[in-house]
């Protein structure tokens, strides 16, 4: 058996060249096609923590509201102290002494 070998010359050498860049190609269009929608799943993990994070101080401003109003329906001295700090209301006989904070426009003496 003879060793034939045929030398195709500059085709066989174009002929891979060619199919190098068409799975280069191939590469490059899949990536570009995923590239924005990873940036896009970033930005939706990034706002998904944001929201979270709001869901829990939401929560805590509800439990801490939920706190005060049962204890202003089930509290009498919750109730006297409300009536005391947001009405100004007294005992008979006691002194009402209401403080102000200095606007920025009065001069500090």
């Amino acid at each position: 058996m003879k060793d034939e070998s045929v030398d195709l010359g500059i085709w066989d050498k174009l002929t891979k060249v060619v199919l190098v860049l068409l799975v280069l190609s191939i590469v490059v269009g899949i990536v570009s096609l995923c590239v924005p929608l990873i940036q896009q799943n970033e930005r939706m993990r990034t706002r998904n923590l944001e929201l979270e994070t709001q869901i829990q101080r939401e929560e805590e401003i509800a439990r801490h509201s939920k706190a005060a109003l049962d204890a202003q329906r089930s509290d009498p001295k919750a109730i006297e102290r409300l009536a005391r700090e947001k009405l100004g209301y007294a005992k008979p006989g006691e002194v009402v002494i209401r403080f102000q904070e200095p606007t920025a426009s009065t001069p500090a003496q």
